[in-house]
């Protein structure tokens, strides 16, 4: 499984970008995660214009075997919410690193307890 080193990752399995510029991130879920849920078959991703709050649920991803709620890593005013994703979930199971991201947040507050990619491979070593 890969776990760039460039994201953030959390315990509840999501992974964050870097602010870009315009102090934006990129959201999605880990291979580990993508994995575990099985065949992803619906995703309620939050709004656009919708804040989330870093640790609060956003959203859920529903897959043959259950339904599992996104949590939000960050906290924030939702920018963009990926259609494609909502079109096609599968596309959160065939490349939860690049297309399958699920939303994209101005960011307002980065908790500190974002883990590297390396504590990340180890909590799911386990």
């Amino acid at each position: 499984m890969s776990n760039p080193q460039q994201l953030r990752y959390t315990k509840e399995h999501e992974w964050v970008t870097a602010v870009d510029a315009d102090g934006v991130a990129t959201v999605g879920i880990t291979e580990f995660a993508a994995n575990a849920l099985g065949d992803v078959v619906y995703a309620q991703l939050p709004e656009v214009g919708e804040t989330v709050t870093a640790g609060d649920t956003c959203g859920e991803l529903e897959s043959t075997k259950s339904v599992s709620d996104l949590y939000a890593p960050v906290t924030g005013e939702v920018v963009e919410a990926n259609q494609d994703v909502v079109d096609d979930p599968a596309l959160v199971n065939s490349a939860p690193l690049a297309g399958g991201w699920l939303f994209k947040v101005k960011i307002t507050d980065e908790p500190a307890d974002l883990l590297s990619a390396d504590q990340y491979t180890a909590l799911t070593a386990g």
